[in-house]
């Protein structure tokens, strides 16, 4: 698929991501904002495994002259608008959630702490799963040295040499979106009630005691 379309499918997202926090935040200016991130995990764990579907779907759709028919650019699009609401639905609510508990007392610190470890908690498995997708695909090189498993450039390049190509026969994306869509259900199913109670704590119980005594 080429790249210049794949960047051009981001500027119909650009008002889109302007407007969706604004929409989403008169949700998520009450009492329970967490409720929002809850339901919007489920269509965000379904929108990921989709996304697999989509990239397991791209070769049959893709053309002759090597180039792919609109419907199939409408349908990331949409599914990435899709994806997008769910994103900014669990966002949102989370920074409502910090700006709710923090103390007053002690200034932006205190939101800049929740932000911090919030961020932290969210972008470490997207890098760790990154990493682990190499690992969990399997290769061999056809055509040309059978013990070849192209697991790295230099057996790639060494493969085409030899008039070879590459085949994929486990792709560890498809591993990973079951493995997460799985693991993400679990998780939802036994902390939705932590988070639950996390959320129906008085706002007393989150200041910052003003004396050690």
């Amino acid at each position: 698929m080429p790249k210049e379309k794949l960047a051009l499918l981001a500027i119909p997202m650009v008002p889109i991501d302007i407007a969706l926090p604004l929409i989403i935040s008169k949700y998520t200016a009450g009492p329970r904002p967490m409720d929002v991130l809850l339901k919007a995990i489920p269509y965000r764990l379904v929108i990921g495994l989709w996304y697999a579907v989509l990239v397991y779907m791209a070769p049959s759709a893709k053309q002759a002259e090597g180039q792919f028919p609109y419907y199939f650019y409408v349908l990331i699009l949409v599914s990435f608008g899709l994806h997008q609401v769910a994103v900014y639905s669990m966002f949102v609510a989370q920074m409502a959630f910090n700006a709710k508990i923090s103390d007053p007392a002690i200034g932006g610190t205190y939101m800049t702490l929740l932000n911090t470890m919030s961020n932290l908690g969210g972008n470490w498995p997207s890098t760790m799963v990154l990493w682990l997708v190499d690992g969990l695909t399997s290769k061999s090189c056809v055509g040309g040295i059978a013990s070849n498993s192209c697991s790295n450039t230099a057996s790639v390049r060494e493969c085409k040499e030899l008039g070879g190509h590459c085949a994929t026969y486990t792709d560890g994306y498809y591993i990973e979106s079951v493995f997460c869509f799985i693991v993400g259900f679990l998780w939802l199913y036994f902390c939705k009630k932590k988070v639950e109670r996390l959320q129906d704590k008085d706002l007393t119980d989150w200041k910052c005691p003003t004396s050690l005594s």
